[in-house]
């Protein structure tokens, strides 16, 4: 038994205002069909023109192991050239990937590729981030720390994307100052005995294609599984809601230097307690 998913609704091309007022009001997700066609990017950006492009440039990467408290909040595992990681990409199935890689820093004539949407939000120009995956590398279910609303395309192949409204927080075993939940649970295969408020959470799903873009609002947790070898860019606004600008300040600021310290000082006995503590939380709520 698994999760019953609710299909993310896909629209084709929207304007500023269809865009505003029925998902950016709401903080409702939404995938955008034939809305980049127009840009350089949706011709030419594969795997081979990025190794053409990129190819020497040296990468982030991070594998399937689990936080290892000798590291900061997503340090990378190592490093390699572009080049050398499509060759692992190209070979086959593969858990390495790349993760919130400003490629454009390195290779700013990829800037030319791409044509700012007009959403009616204002877009974070100076860090567009991209991700890189071989078939079957997973990134782990997480919100991200400064809860902006991201508009995440897709080039190059097939990913699934699985999200969880914020609202359900409370049911996703998080970790203690963290963004992420309890690194064991396997979102493709729930094990409900062993996290049985997972039971209470609807998550929606939605398989992204070349050139389409995913609207994830602002705190909503994401799950990423590349079905094919590819890559896409997030591009972010700032979080909307009061609140959740009061949060991400607390994020970036202090929770996230608090939990690097105690790292640092308890060691793999501070990872302990989170995971501890994030399933007497959380179990608190079923039983």
């Amino acid at each position: 038994m698994g999760f019953e998913y609710i299909e993310i609704e896909r629209v084709e091309k929207l304007t500023k205002e269809e865009f505003l007022k029925n998902y950016y009001a709401k903080q409702k997700p939404v995938v955008i069909t034939n809305q980049i066609e127009d840009w350089p990017a949706f011709s030419k950006w594969n795997l081979a023109y990025i190794r053409q492009e990129a190819g020497h440039t040296t990468v982030p990467l991070y594998d399937s192991r689990k936080t290892d408290y000798t590291k900061k909040v997503n340090e990378p595992d190592f490093t390699m050239t572009m080049n050398e990681y499509l060759d692992i990409m190209e070979k086959g199935p593969t858990d390495l990937r790349i993760f919130l890689y400003n490629l454009f820093k390195d290779a700013p004539q990829l800037k030319a590729d791409i044509k700012w949407p007009d959403f009616g939000v204002r877009l974070f120009k100076g860090f567009p981030l991209v991700f890189f995956g071989g078939e079957d590398s997973k990134v782990f279910m997480h919100y991200d720390i400064d809860l902006a609303n991201i508009f995440h395309f897709h080039f190059n192949g097939e990913k699934q994307c699985v999200l969880v409204d914020p609202r359900e927080s409370k049911y996703m075993y998080r970790l203690p100052y963290s963004w992420i939940c309890n690194e064991d649970i396997d979102f493709d295969r729930p094990d409900f005995e062993r996290f049985p408020a997972l039971q209470k959470v609807k998550p929606y799903i939605t398989h992204l294609k070349h050139g389409e873009m995913l609207y994830m609002p602002e705190g909503w947790w994401h799950y990423m599984k590349y079905l094919t070898p590819g890559f896409s860019l997030s591009l972010r606004s700032l979080a909307h809601k009061p609140g959740n600008l009061a949060e991400a300040f607390t994020n970036v600021f202090l929770r996230r230097n608090y939990d690097n310290w105690m790292r640092k000082r308890k060691g793999q006995a501070w990872l302990d307690y989170k995971d501890e503590e994030a399933f007497r939380r959380t179990n608190a709520l079923v039983r």
